[in-house]
């Protein structure tokens, strides 16, 4: 007994006394098994740990998802995938959506064989504020999620991964492949891909043809910055229009299924009409921080695809064009897809062809070009 004793004691000083990093390893928190998935399909609701770009903690939510088969003798290879703007409230997390499946473009990629990793985000589906378009935030979640993937025994996720999201979740996936080599030098991403991606901000925010998603959009954005940093929007709007920028934030989730109700018409009607002349670009300190949460082209690696629609009336074509663009004068190639949907189907419309790209950078196929025609 004093020997067993003696051990037990031993154990607890070790786990004191080792270093931060080496308690922190293990990512998986938890792995519940989903029942209600689709043929051919298993999946788990999990939650892992993650940090934000300040390095406070946080246990965050998402979904991992895997051929339901035997488990092969090679790892299985993942694709992290980031989604678009559900919201910024708890209740929005997608992984507690019903609609999570049918909404997701990404789970196509099972049925090729892919475990997909599907993060909610900071905040979403955890009781913190969601950093709504905070890149390294974003980052992080989506790669602390691919690391605690390979946790979890049923789902045989390797060490190499695609990262692909759309809208919201475009800007996600860009800022990943910005931050993978630095901040999880234990995954290898062989390729990143993003549909209707918002790159530049302010402009994204500014340039979108459909005002009222464009003022809705804001407020999700004002609503998680001011609280978050504290920033005043005295300079966006009055305190009563401000007032109306947290409700809309608080009590809505983005649902393209469902009609809004009378109230967040109203709201988003009197936003639009408050912020008609406001560019937050101008507007201090949102404007520094749109600049620095924008995607830098300088700073994405290849391999890289782009799907854009001409008809985008969210994500300006306009913008998203460009941002290629400045991808290419720094001699990183791209595959640009071109489509003329609208923009909630952007992941859909393009999802044959951007997991067929996948494929081929996980098997060291060398990736088109396709500047020239940008």
């Amino acid at each position: 007994m004093r020997h067993l004793l003696a051990a037990a004691l031993l154990a607890i000083l070790t786990a004191f006394s080792l270093p931060a990093a080496a308690q922190q390893a293990r990512y998986l928190i938890s792995a519940d098994p989903m029942t209600d998935t689709p043929p051919g399909v298993q999946a788990w609701r999990v939650q892992y740990w993650t940090i934000n770009g300040s390095g406070t903690r946080f246990a965050v939510t998402g979904i991992v998802a895997a051929p339901r088969e035997a488990i092969p003798p090679r790892p299985r290879r993942v694709i992290a995938w980031t989604h678009g703007a559900w919201g910024v409230a708890e209740k929005c997390a997608p992984s507690i959506s019903p609609n999570f499946f049918n909404a997701t473009a990404g789970i196509d990629a099972v049925r090729s064989g892919y475990v997909v990793v599907a993060p909610d985000y900071i905040g979403l589906g955890n009781p913190t504020m969601h950093p709504m378009l905070v890149g390294p935030d974003t980052a992080n979640a989506v790669l602390d999620a691919v690391r605690a993937a390979r946790e979890i025994p049923g789902a045989a996720a390797g060490n190499s991964f695609a990262v692909w999201g759309e809208s919201q979740g475009g800007h996600a996936a860009l800022w990943t492949a910005i931050s993978a080599r630095s901040y999880a030098p234990d995954l290898r991403l062989v390729a990143t891909a993003a549909a209707a991606p918002p790159t530049d901000l302010a402009a994204n925010l500014r340039e979108g043809s459909d005002k009222n998603a464009r003022a809705l959009l804001l407020s999700f954005t004002l609503h998680s910055w001011s609280t978050l940093y504290g920033f005043s929007m005295d300079g966006v709007a009055n305190r009563t229009n401000q007032g109306i920028i947290h409700r809309l934030a608080q009590n809505n989730c983005v649902s393209f299924d469902k009609k809004p109700k009378l109230g967040t018409i109203l709201g988003i009607l009197t936003i639009v009409r408050a912020t008609k002349n406001k560019d937050i670009a101008k507007i201090e300190p949102f404007g520094s921080f749109a600049r620095a949460n924008s995607v830098d082209a300088a700073r994405v690696p290849g391999p890289l695809l782009i799907a854009q629609s001409s008809k985008d009336t969210i994500v300006a074509p306009a913008v998203t064009r460009k941002f290629a663009k400045a991808v290419c004068r720094r001699g990183t190639g791209i595959r640009w897809i071109d489509m003329s949907g609208d923009h909630g189907a952007s992941a859909r419309d393009s999802a044959v062809e951007t997991i067929a790209w996948i494929g081929a950078r996980f098997d060291g196929q060398s990736p088109p070009n396709d500047c020239r025609r940008i």
